[in-house]
């Protein structure tokens, strides 16, 4: 190969502009000859010395025999940068399946962890090469590639938003937008799982593919609940619920035990063969009972993003996922890093991931007499870490009790929400998890 290195490096010394090296990132790892990295050494510290300037090429041969100066040098430093980075990656590749990757074939039975092992080894490798030289984007020059994406996003071409269910959280936030993370907290039972479901089915019905990670529920209890949502969207079946008349779904909990009288299970099997044309989208779930889902990090969540090719995601829960490594060594670093490549994984996907989590347990949603009330924990109150607060555009508190339910805007990035409610009519078992109107027809849901 011609010797790129040995160019760039005359040309820094002719033009006396060290900082071309930092400008396009070359370093002594993308150096192949001792040499060459000898000579880079002595440029940076030559310069450091002597008010940045670099050393004239008397100087640098009297302190680096084993370089060649080559005066003159035309080519750009973009080109040579790139050529050696170019052939630095080669040797890189070269020497990961020679040396590093042999080791590993010798002693990993796995397949799909050698690949994933790979796949992360070349990943490496390419950013380190890496040869753009622009850094972020010009307010002022960069004006047509703004146009550009308005356009795009105009045409609905570039970008998504998937309605919620829930009206008020539409007009509130605008739906969700895709290439960000909405994280969802509530205390035990009751019924993150059920809500975010319900989005995720919402999402569907407008023709999104939707990835599930559901690692708290068996596959049979995650699609019975999701066909008895969709049933009473379609209002399939007229129930008497408390003296009030509802289009209700087929019963979960006959679906559970398989108990559906002959006449619904009739019904059922109709309904499950018509919902290749009535829904839209796609749902792709992942339960807790799958053998195959043994891995759950965000590197295998990436990988099935890409697969299904996804444009919304349920993380349920994200405190069940195998986290990141605690590089901080701080309580909870290691959930935070993980919330953390989730809300990068969106944007660079371009999807909507909803996040479940905790939210602490606590004595005050109680009446003076000991009853239970109704009320949306606040963003203080979100367990395990704060990480999935910072990183999502907009959390969502919850809380559900005899049969109804409560979601509360806790944050909100992009409007002044903060604190807007959602009164929700709570009944899973019947598929009914839908929002109230106001005023009198609100007041008159629960008017047993």
């Amino acid at each position: 190969m011609s010797n790129y290195a040995e160019m760039l490096i005359s040309k820094v010394i002719d033009q006396n502009d060290v900082t071309a090296l930092a400008r396009y990132g070359v370093e002594e790892s993308h150096l192949a000859t001792e040499g060459e990295r000898k000579a880079l050494r002595f440029i940076k510290k030559y310069s450091a010395e002597n008010g940045g300037s670099t050393p004239s090429p008397e100087v640098l041969a009297a302190n680096v025999e084993d370089f060649t100066y080559l005066p003159q040098i035309e080519d750009s430093y973009e080109y040579l940068a790139k050529q050696i980075k170019g052939h630095s990656a080669k040797l890189g590749v070269k020497q990961l399946l020679e040396n590093g990757f042999v080791d590993k074939f010798s002693k990993i039975a796995d397949g799909n962890i050698l690949i994933d092992d790979l796949i992360s080894e070349l990943k490496g490798i390419k950013m380190n090469t890496n040869t753009s030289s622009k850094i972020g984007t010009s307010l002022k020059t960069d004006t047509t590639t703004f146009l550009d994406e308005y356009k795009r996003r105009k045409s609905g071409e570039s970008f998504k938003i998937w309605k919620s269910k829930f009206a008020t959280i539409n007009n509130e936030v605008g739906g969700y937008l895709s290439g960000n993370m909405y994280s969802w907290y509530g205390r035990s039972g009751r019924g993150k799982s059920v809500f975010t479901m319900e989005e995720a089915l919402e999402a569907a019905t407008q023709g999104a593919r939707v990835l599930v990670w559901a690692m708290e529920m068996s596959r049979f209890e995650w699609m019975a609940r999701a066909y008895s949502s969709l049933s009473a969207r379609q209002g399939i079946i007229d129930a008497n619920i408390e003296g009030v008349n509802y289009d209700v779904g087929f019963e979960n909990r006959a679906l559970l035990t398989g108990k559906l009288s002959e006449e619904f299970e009739s019904g059922f099997e109709v309904f499950l063969l018509s919902l290749n044309e009535s829904l839209k989208g796609e749902i792709i779930l992942r339960a807790a009972d799958d053998v195959d889902f043994h891995k759950r990090d965000v590197a295998q969540l990436e990988s099935d993003i890409h697969q299904t090719k996804a444009d919304v995601v349920v993380v349920d829960p994200i405190y069940l996922m195998d986290f990141e490594a605690n590089t901080a060594r701080v309580a909870g670093g290691d959930v935070a890093n993980t919330s953390k490549k989730i809300r990068r994984m969106a944007g660079l996907t371009d999807t909507v991931i909803h996040v479940i989590t905790q939210a602490e347990e606590v004595r005050d949603d109680t009446d003076e007499e000991g009853n239970r009330e109704l009320r949306a924990p606040k963003r203080a109150e979100i367990k395990k870490t704060k990480a999935v607060l910072e990183d999502a555009a907009n959390t969502f508190g919850i809380d559900t009790l005899d049969g109804q339910g409560l979601i509360e805007i806790g944050k909100s990035r992009n409007s002044s929400s903060e604190g807007a409610q959602v009164e929700v009519l709570y009944m899973p078992n019947y598929g009914l998890v839908r929002e109230l109107e106001t005023g009198q027809a609100a007041a008159s849901q629960f008017d047993f």
